[in-house]
């Protein structure tokens, strides 16, 4: 009798789920400090708006929560895709296509965070 061995993406368990509630406090911590920052504004423009994420303080903290969007949405979708994706092959694909493209997203907002 011969075992085929399923590919799961097994030993995610309790340190996942820790990180994903860690990654969902940090983007709380981030929304509150945005929400004061935006309500401190002169005026909401778009001149003000760009200013604020001029300052290091609010480019790194903005980094950090899109760092923490990012794992948080991928521990979602590849759970996602491992309870209801059964085929190995398009569930490796749609694994893969995700994380190529939060790695876009994570990029791109490097791209916006320091062109300003």
């Amino acid at each position: 009798m011969t075992s085929q061995r399923i590919v799961t993406g097994a030993h995610y368990g309790i340190g996942s789920w820790l990180l994903q509630r860690l990654s969902a406090v940090l983007m709380v911590i981030y929304t509150v400090i945005l929400i004061v920052a935006v309500l401190r504004l002169p005026e909401f423009n778009y001149g003000n708006w760009a200013t604020l994420f001029v300052h290091p303080f609010m480019k790194v903290s903005t980094l950090l929560a899109g760092a923490a969007l990012f794992y948080h949405a991928w521990v979602g979708v590849r759970d996602i895709f491992m309870d209801y994706i059964k085929p190995t092959g398009v569930r490796l694909t749609l694994q893969a296509g995700t994380v190529l493209l939060l790695a876009g997203y994570g990029c791109w907002l490097v791209i916006i965070l320091w062109s300003l």
